[in-house]
C-alpha cells in the first residue's frame, strides 16, 4: 500500500483534491470582493490597492496554478473514465502539471 502513495498518479489525485479544496475556500472570498464593486466601491478601491503588492501577485500566481491544475486534473479523470486505460497516463499527468505551470507563469508575468 505504501508503494501506491509514491506513484505519480496518486500524487496527481492528491493535487487535484487539494486544488479543489483551495478553490472552494477561495471562491466565496472572491465573490464577496466582487460584490464590493456594487455595494462599497471605496472599499473595493482600497482592496485593489492592497492587491497591487508583490506578495498578493505571487498568491494570484498560486491561485491560477491551482485552477489550471484542477482543470487539467479533471480532464485527465474524464479521459480515464471515457477512454481505455493506457500506459502513458503518467506522462499525461506530468504534461498537465507542466501546462498548468506554464499558464500560471504567463499570468504572473503579465501582472508583475
Amino acid at each position: 500500500m505504501r508503494v501506491a502513495r509514491a506513484h505519480p498518479l496518486w500524487l496527481a489525485y492528491v493535487l487535484h483534491r487539494v486544488s479543489g479544496l483551495a478553490l472552494a475556500l477561495f471562491l466565496p472570498l472572491h465573490f464577496w470582493i466582487l460584490s464590493l464593486a456594487l455595494t462599497r466601491p471605496e472599499r473595493l478601491d482600497a482592496f485593489l490597492n492592497f492587491a497591487d503588492q508583490p506578495l498578493v501577485k505571487l498568491a494570484e500566481f498560486g491561485l491560477i496554478f491551482l485552477l489550471a491544475v484542477h482543470i487539467f486534473g479533471g480532464l485527465r479523470l474524464m479521459a480515464m473514465e471515457w477512454l481505455p486505460w493506457s500506459a502513458p497516463q503518467k506522462t499525461l499527468a506530468a504534461a498537465a502539471l507542466g501546462v498548468a505551470f506554464l499558464i500560471s507563469s504567463m499570468f504572473f508575468l503579465q501582472v508583475v
